[in-house]
């Protein structure tokens, strides 16, 4: 079973996503740790609801990037943690952490990336006008949302859609592709392959025939 480490920020509603999936057994692993760098963040009280070891490491008291970071990998070490999960931590992680779990750290980005990295992804997506977004989930590097991709999600931006509506339409396909693609990895399907991230044991002969996806869709 995986040590599970999850880094957060705020309402930490994927972190509720990945408890229930490991709680539920549909990932062979245990969240061992959850931290945060907001300490008002209420994913802290959602870990701690689930008896769940909780840390602050709050940003603002280092002044540099790798001593913030060298922190929460002491504290991840000392959980013995194995995979660390970013799930909605707005903070770019260094090489002080990358270094230290080498192709051990995934994230959800709100955006079908490599569009629309940074902040507000869905937002981005909105202003810009796309008939489809969504999310990814990636491994992360030292680019800011770069990493080989795991796994996305698309769904249709509507004509009558607000920026919340399609924010809650991502949220909700985020709330599913990640806890799967932390299962993968725990399952030990996942390698990588320069850019590509290949899954073993994945019948793709239904995506094969879903060759066209389009919004509006086709007469």
């Amino acid at each position: 079973m995986t040590r599970i480490g999850v880094l957060i920020s705020g309402s930490g509603s994927n972190l509720q996503s990945i408890m229930d999936a490991a709680q539920a057994g549909r990932i062979d692993g245990e969240v061992v740790v959850v931290i945060s760098n907001e300490a008002e963040a209420y994913g802290l009280i959602r870990a701690a609801e689930c008896n769940i070891k909780t840390a602050v490491v709050k940003h603002t008291e280092y002044s540099e990037r790798r001593d913030f970071d060298a922190k929460l990998v002491r504290i991840l070490q000392e959980n013995r943690v194995e995979l660390v999960v970013l799930a909605g931590f707005m903070r770019v992680v260094s090489s002080t952490l990358l270094d230290a779990f080498p192709e051990r750290v995934i994230n959800i980005h709100p955006a079908l990336l490599p569009s629309f990295p940074g902040t507000d992804g869905q937002a981005q997506a909105f202003n810009y006008g796309v008939k489809l977004a969504g999310c990814t989930v990636h491994f992360v590097d030292e680019k800011v949302d770069h990493g080989p991709i795991i796994i996305q999600a698309a769904v249709p931006v509507l004509s009558k859609d607000s920026k919340d509506d399609l924010k809650s339409r991502i949220l909700s396909c985020e709330h599913k592709i990640f806890p799967h693609a932390i299962a993968l990895y725990c399952a030990g399907r996942l390698r990588i392959k320069g850019r590509r991230v290949l899954i073993e044991g994945v019948d793709e002969s239904l995506l094969a025939e879903q060759s066209l996806i389009s919004c509006p869709g086709l007469d």
